[in-house]
């Protein structure tokens, strides 16, 4: 099923805005285990629970990506 200009618009920004999600929750990683090593587990703690969250909604905006390949939500423009 083809998509329209709309279409393709929201679904490359619902999978750039994910990927920069992961990519913001594997830096939180890398944060969080050199907070642990320096001793400051609660703020590692807190790095990690915001990974959590951010990988929550990677997933969610993928599965939104998805629903709009699948013409499940769709988007046009209004003047």
């Amino acid at each position: 099923m083809w998509l329209n200009e709309d279409e393709n618009e929201l679904r490359r920004d619902l999978q750039s805005v994910a990927s920069d999600l992961r990519w913001s929750a594997v830096e939180l990683l890398r944060l969080a285990e050199q907070l642990r090593q320096a001793g400051n587990d609660v703020d590692a703690q807190a790095a990690l629970r915001l990974c959590e969250l951010f990988q929550g909604d990677e997933g969610r905006l993928a599965g939104y990506a998805e629903e709009v390949k699948a013409k499940v939500i769709s988007r046009t423009k209004v003047h």
